[in-house]
């Protein structure tokens, strides 16, 4: 059975020095960020801007956190927005604090020269798993879409997050963005959208009057699922051109 060459070089490398146990010990090469939505330029110098300024105290671990725990509180706001939709405006604050977050830590840390390459990214995108599942229980108990199309959306949105980590580490680069969108883009459309749920939860199409998030939903899961889909194959055939069957 052939064996990778990169951990041929970890084995070579353990003959040479006494063994360690720990984890700096491992091969490991940070994939190159790949980040070409509409707004990555002027997100960009924006937050170097920020990080620049930053006050000492803070830290990429504060910035991660706050990040994670205002994406939970869009989706307790979404919920409690089921009773009064004035906590709309609390899920327009905390999607504005989860970018502030989730946006800046990984450049303040690039910034001061602290990466924690492994650490950051397994934390960050585990946040945003689990901060995703938050936020889609929300959207799910707001009333303000069914849950079938909650349920629909995580799913979608996990698919895609698996094949991007897969070709993070399969293809040795992490694609930040879909075409024009990223992250944020999604952000100022659920802003948009969440503004305008307040005062108009319904919208007409095709004749029929249906929940205007139930419609964004759905486009949503058709987006994300071709996306998947269309990469997958991208990927796969990438992948089998440079190891092909002999």
């Amino acid at each position: 059975m052939a064996t990778d060459s990169r951990w041929n070089s970890i084995h070579l490398d353990n003959k040479a020095a006494p063994q360690k146990t720990s984890a700096d010990s491992l091969y490991f090469h940070s994939a190159p960020r790949i980040h070409d939505s509409l707004t990555a330029a002027a997100e960009k110098r924006l937050l170097c801007w920020m990080a620049s300024r930053a006050p000492t105290w803070v830290n990429s671990d504060h910035l991660t956190a706050l990040g994670f725990v205002a994406q939970c509180g869009a989706g307790v706001c979404y919920a409690l927005a089921a009773r009064n939709s004035y906590w709309m405006i609390g899920v327009v604050v905390c999607i504005a604090l989860n970018w502030f977050g989730d946006s800046l830590d990984g450049t303040l840390a690039r910034v001061r020269n602290q990466q924690r390459p492994r650490y950051g990214f397994y934390v960050d995108h585990m946040c945003d798993a689990f901060g995703t599942v938050f936020l889609m229980v929300g959207f799910a108990l707001s009333g303000f879409l069914h849950w079938q199309v909650a349920i629909a959306m995580l799913l979608s949105f996990l698919l895609l997050a698996i094949e991007s980590y897969l070709a993070t580490y399969t293809l040795g680069a992490f694609k930040l963005s879909q075409g024009l969108f990223g992250p944020t883009e999604i952000r100022i459309l659920l802003v948009i959208g969440t503004v305008r749920l307040m005062s108009h939860p319904y919208a007409s199409l095709l004749g029929k009057r249906y929940l205007l998030f139930d419609i964004g939903g759905v486009i949503a899961t058709v987006g994300m699922t071709c996306m998947a889909v269309v990469t997958t194959i991208k990927h796969t055939r990438e992948l089998y051109r440079a190891e092909p069957l002999r």
